[in-house]
Parts: structure tokens; sequence; C-alpha cells
């Protein structure tokens, strides 16, 4: 299918005021749909192929079987980033936030953490490893959840300094 053809066919789905049309040939998959009325008209534009050219009315949707990821047109206003030390793990093993099943986590978001302070247990053959922040500074964000394997420099801890 090449361009021309496909602007007619955009054309000819915008003019008969069809919602949703689709079409598959030797491997080579188009999908249009237009808005309904109540959704935005700043919807975003799917590309799956870079052949396809973004129109302002229809959602394209492109897909070849070489070509599958989506682009979003759509762009978002940068927010700011906070630097963040990362506690990343040492060795391979175990990860637990707590020294046993019923006790509290060693940290939560949001507490404030010395250099020395214990922040979760890392069990690799049979012993328990304690990992120690290293930093000073405040637990922003936890990229584990409890009893989940690690790997080695896989991120733990999120810590804003």
């Amino acid at each position: 299918m090449d361009l021309k053809e496909l602007k007619e066919l955009i054309k000819l789905v915008t003019e008969k005021g069809i919602t949703e049309f689709e079409i598959e040939r030797e491997g080579f998959r188009l999908r249009i749909c237009r808005p309904s009325e109540l959704q935005s008209q700043t919807a975003p534009v799917i590309l799956h192929s870079p052949a396809a050219v973004p129109l302002p009315q229809p959602i394209l949707q492109v897909a070849t079987a070489q070509t599958t990821a989506p682009v979003q047109s759509e762009t978002k206003a940068p927010e700011p980033e906070v630097e963040l030390h990362i506690i990343k793990s040492p060795i391979v093993g175990t990860f637990y936030r707590a020294p046993s099943p019923t006790s509290d986590p060693f940290i939560k978001i949001g507490d404030n953490v010395e250099q020395e302070t214990v922040v979760c247990i890392i069990e690799a053959m049979k012993l328990m490893n304690e990992i120690h922040a290293e930093v000073t500074g405040e637990i922003v964000k936890i990229f584990v959840e409890n009893a989940q394997p690690v790997e080695y420099g896989q991120p733990l801890f999120g810590v804003k300094i």
C-alpha cells in the first residue's frame, strides 16, 4: 500500500463518517479510528510504521511484520527530576525489607537514613546479608517488593541526598 492509497482511504473514512476501519494484506495491517464526539480532539496519533504519515483528524495505527513499536506524538511538559542516589544490590539473592515476617520493615518511604542505617537484608546461600544505606538522606523510592529475587547491581532504593 502506497501513500496515495493511504490518503484515499483516510479521506473516504472521514467523508463517510466511519468511526473505525481495518484492513490487512500480506503482512501489512492498517487500522483507522476516528475519535467520537465525546473524546477530546487532541487524541494522540499512534504509528507503527515509519512510512505512515500522521494526519490530524483520525487516529491511525499501522503495523507491519517487521515494525511493531508504538510512537506517541503527544508531548508532556517535562517535570523537574530530583537527582537520586540509588542503593544497588551488592549480591545476587532474595530481598527482604524486614528482619522477620512479623517485624516492621527496616525503612519506609519518607524515612531519613544515615550511612550505617540497615535498609534491608539480602539472603544468599542461606546467609542473611545486611545492606547499609552508605549515604545520608531521605528514602523516596523502593524499587523491589519484599521476598523478591534480586540481581547484582539491581536498584533497591532511591535516596534524596
